[in-house]
C-alpha cells in the first residue's frame, strides 16, 4: 500500500514544482502565436538564427573532439595534480559566464597571454568575430562532454576490454570498437548537452566576443536587446531555447543509465 506524504512535503513539492514550471507556461500563454512565423523569418531573429546554429555546432564539435580524450585520461590514468586538472575542467559550469568572458579576454584577447603572440604571429584575432563566440561557447560547454564521457568510461566493464586483450585486439582497436561503441548513448548525449549549453550561452559570448548583429549576435543576445524594443519577438526566440532546453534534458537522461545496459547482453 502506497503510503501517503506528509501535507507539509506535499505542499512544499507543489511550490518547488510550480515555481520551476511557471516561467515557462508564462512564455506559453504570453507568445505572440499569430505573428511567431513572422518574428522568427524577421532579417534579425534569422541571422542570428543561423549564427547560433554555426557557434553551437562548431563548438559542440569541439567540446567532443577534446573533451571525450581528456575523460579518458580523467577516469583510466592515475597521476599527480589529476583531482587538480578535474577541478579545473569542471570549473566553467560553476563559474559565472561574465567571469568566463572575462578571462578568455586576459588570454586570448588582443592584449592577452595567448591573443597577442596569436595576433603578431599568425594574425589571428579572436575577440569581436565569429570565432571568438566559438571559443567562448566551447570554454562553457566542453566541461558538459567531459562528464558524460568520463560517467560512461568509469561505468563500463572493464571485462570487455580484457576480454578483448586476450583475443588480440590492441588497446587502439579496442577502444574504437569496444569503448566507444558501448559508452556512446552517454558520448551522444554529452555531445547534445555541449550544443544545447553552446546555443543558450550569453555573458561569456558577449564579454569576449561583443554583440555584433550578424557577426557575433547569437539567439541569446537578440533576445537580450530585442526584449528592450520587441517584446513578442524576445518571447518567441526565448521558446525556441526552451523546446532545445527540453530536448536535451531528455538526452542527459537517457544518459544517466549505466553504460552496460546500452552494451547489450554479455
Amino acid at each position: 500500500m502506497r503510503r501517503r506524504l506528509p501535507l507539509p512535503v506535499l505542499l512544499a513539492a507543489l511550490i518547488g514544482g510550480a515555481f520551476v514550471v511557471l516561467p515557462v507556461v508564462a512564455l506559453v500563454a504570453r507568445a505572440p502565436w499569430g505573428r511567431f512565423g513572422d518574428v522568427l523569418a524577421g532579417e534579425g531573429a534569422r541571422m542570428a538564427l543561423r549564427l547560433s546554429l554555426e557557434v553551437s555546432l562548431a563548438a559542440a564539435l569541439l567540446s567532443v573532439l577534446f573533451g571525450v580524450p581528456l575523460a579518458w585520461v580523467l577516469a583510466r590514468r592515475e597521476f599527480r595534480g589529476r583531482a587538480v586538472l578535474r577541478a579545473m575542467v569542471v570549473l566553467p559550469i560553476v563559474l559565472p559566464p561574465v567571469v568566463a568572458g572575462v578571462g578568455l579576454l586576459e588570454a586570448l584577447g588582443r592584449r592577452g597571454l595567448v591573443g597577442g603572440w596569436l595576433e603578431r604571429t599568425l594574425g589571428i584575432q579572436l575577440t569581436f568575430s565569429i570565432a571568438g563566440a566559438i571559443v567562448a561557447a566551447t570554454f562553457v560547454s566542453m566541461p558538459l562532454v567531459v562528464l558524460a564521457a568520463e560517467a560512461g568510461f568509469r561505468g563500463l566493464d572493464r571485462r570487455f576490454e580484457q576480454a578483448a586483450g586476450v583475443l588480440g585486439a590492441s588497446p587502439g582497436y579496442t577502444l574504437r570498437r569496444v569503448v566507444l561503441p558501448m559508452t556512446a548513448p552517454q558520448l551522444a548525449a554529452g555531445a547534445v548537452l555541449a550544443w544545447a549549453r553552446a546555443l543558450g550561452e550569453f555573458g561569456a559570448t558577449i564579454t569576449f566576443a561583443g554583440n555584433l548583429q550578424g557577426r557575433t549576435q547569437t539567439v541569446p543576445l537578440a533576445v537580450y536587446q530585442q526584449l528592450q524594443t520587441d517584446r513578442d519577438g524576445a518571447v518567441a526566440l526565448s521558446l525556441v531555447l526552451v523546446v532545445v532546453s527540453i530536448a536535451a534534458n531528455g538526452s542527459w537522461a537517457r544518459a544517466d543509465e549505466p553504460a552496460c545496459l546500452h552494451a547489450g547482453p554479455s
